[in-house]
């Protein structure tokens, strides 16, 4: 079986913690990789009092069962481990680890790459123009047309733009936007959701209100929900932001809401789903999921972060697989 990449994430926060802990449990099977650097696991591992049994491979047929697996990509010594502490080089391997699996992914020798945090901070000391992981990644897959998706068993949650300033996210909200996240969402969930119900947020308070609260609802928003709608979707909207998430989780009335900006839709899902949202990139020609949390520098490596979010993106890109 194709094994399913995980990167560890910024050495100083909570990703190899997190990778550590979660093996030593026993909730790691065989069926995953770890991208990283073998010595910062081991050396984390002595940090934590973990029994580890690390094995490094070069290739993801090499495995061997009962092991931690890992594609050691040897940017990191031991003594780079700083918990909590913003760290340049730590900062520079993160994004390595992050091209060497998605490139893998592009040649199918992995089922999708899972992705553990990193620190924005510490990777623009080496690579300015470094925004996220997720633009990172749609860069190296050559894809423009794209959308950060955080789910949970209640709702799946798509953005029509995430990592801007609010100011120039009132702008990108477009009809021709706004449809292709309409789409890319439909396409994804459809893949185990026959006629997935996507709601779609209004840009404005109470979606505009008739116009009194601004136009962009009316004018943008509505026409592509009938595009959408035109091309055998079912969709439906402009909503009010502050109740659509109400009928979606409690009532059952929506599989997904499409969100104009970062927190109109991240605020709601991290209330309801801190600990077991997950992120995914739809519109990649790969499978791309990630915890819905940052490299907590606070708790790194102090045995407190939970775990739970790493199974919880892992069982959601297997199900992409159709595994």
């Amino acid at each position: 079986m194709i094994p399913m990449a995980i990167t560890m994430g910024d050495a100083s926060g909570v990703g190899p913690e997190i990778v550590l802990r979660q093996y030593a449990a026993g909730e790691l099977d065989d069926n995953v990789l770890v991208y990283g650097d073998a010595e910062i696991l081991r050396a984390g591992g002595e940090l934590l009092g973990l029994s580890l049994e690390l094995h490094v491979v070069t290739k993801p047929d090499d495995r061997v069962s009962g092991r931690l697996n890992v594609i050691d990509l040897a940017r990191l010594e031991a003594g780079d481990l700083t918990p909590g502490v913003l760290n340049k080089r730590s900062g520079r391997a993160a994004r390595d680890y992050v091209e060497k699996a998605t490139l893998d992914a592009l040649e199918a020798t992995v089922a999708g790459v899972v992705t553990l945090p990193m620190n924005k901070q510490a990777t623009q000391m080496s690579d300015q123009s470094f925004v996220g992981h997720t633009e990172f990644i749609a860069g190296l897959c050559g894809v423009t047309n794209f959308s950060m998706m955080l789910t949970t068993s209640d709702v799946a949650v798509s953005h029509v733009s995430t990592h801007v300033a609010l100011s120039e996210a009132i702008g990108l909200v477009t009809a021709q936007r706004v449809g292709n996240v309409i789409e890319l969402t439909h396409n994804t969930l459809a893949r185990f959701i026959e006629n997935p119900r996507i709601a779609v947020c209004g840009l404005n308070p109470h979606a505009g209100e008739h116009g009194v609260f601004g136009t962009e609802d009316m004018e943008i928003i509505a026409p592509a929900i009938a595009s959408a709608n035109d091309k055998g979707m079912k969709v439906s909207g402009p909503h009010p932001a502050d109740t659509v998430f109400y009928q979606a989780i409690h009532k059952d009335q929506h599989d997904a809401i499409i969100c104009m900006y970062h927190d109109q839709g991240h605020a709601p899902m991290k209330l309801v789903g801190f600990e077991s949202a997950v992120n995914a990139t739809i519109g990649l020609p790969i499978i791309r999921t990630s915890v819905d949390h940052g490299t907590a520098f606070d708790i790194a490596w102090q045995g407190k972060a939970f775990t739970s979010s790493l199974a919880h993106a892992l069982d959601y890109a297997w199900k992409l697989t159709g595994h």
